[in-house]
């Protein structure tokens, strides 16, 4: 029998992401964020929801031009940091350690020593309630070569991205292969 737990955030998975950006006076930050995904394939196109308190939100708002970078397991602490300090407050590139690189593609930096990073031009925002959605189009993708698949592509098993669940506020990775997608034909047989 299944229980009524009323509406709620309860989706999962939930990719944790870095968002880079500049401020307006062109000093980078980053923050977490969990409320993430792809919105659109063509354009491609992904969807990042931002409180406006956030320093990430109003640097959005000016630049026009976002990074969302996914962080492996390896980067878990940096990650729960990004998300817990403000930019306001913090250089949280310089006291994580991590790198800003100037993107080449749009006006925002990525993070270095993340295994993926989605360059992205603010195509569009969208005041929800509490959060703003920004969709961002990928204009590029950047891989680190370790991580990528015989298909040239991030292979999930090689990146290790983190997850997060809403439910018990606790960070995961991806587990194991479990079946090859679109190969079912008919079903039952």
């Amino acid at each position: 029998m299944k229980k009524s737990i009323g509406g709620n955030t309860i989706l999962h998975p939930h990719p944790v992401v870095l968002v880079a950006t500049y401020d307006k006076d062109g000093k980078p930050n980053m923050m977490t964020a969990a409320w993430a995904g792809i919105c659109c394939s063509k354009p491609p196109c992904v969807g990042v929801s931002l409180r406006e308190a956030t320093k990430t939100y109003h640097s959005i708002m000016h630049s026009k031009a976002f990074t969302v970078n996914i962080p492996s397991r390896d980067f878990v602490k940096q990650a729960d940091y990004a998300g817990l300090v403000s930019g306001s407050k913090a250089d949280k590139f310089k006291v994580t350690g991590l790198t800003p690189v100037k993107s080449e593609v749009v006006n925002a930096p990525y993070v270095k020593e993340l295994p993926v990073a989605l360059e992205c031009m603010l195509k569009q925002s969208v005041q929800i309630g509490l959060h703003t959605q920004f969709i961002g189009e990928i204009l590029n993708v950047l891989c680190d070569e370790e991580v990528l698949g015989p298909n040239g592509l991030p292979d999930i098993e090689k990146l290790k991205p983190l997850i997060y669940a809403t439910g018990n506020m606790a960070y995961y990775s991806v587990g194991g292969f479990v079946q090859k997608a679109f190969t079912i034909k008919e079903y039952g047989k």
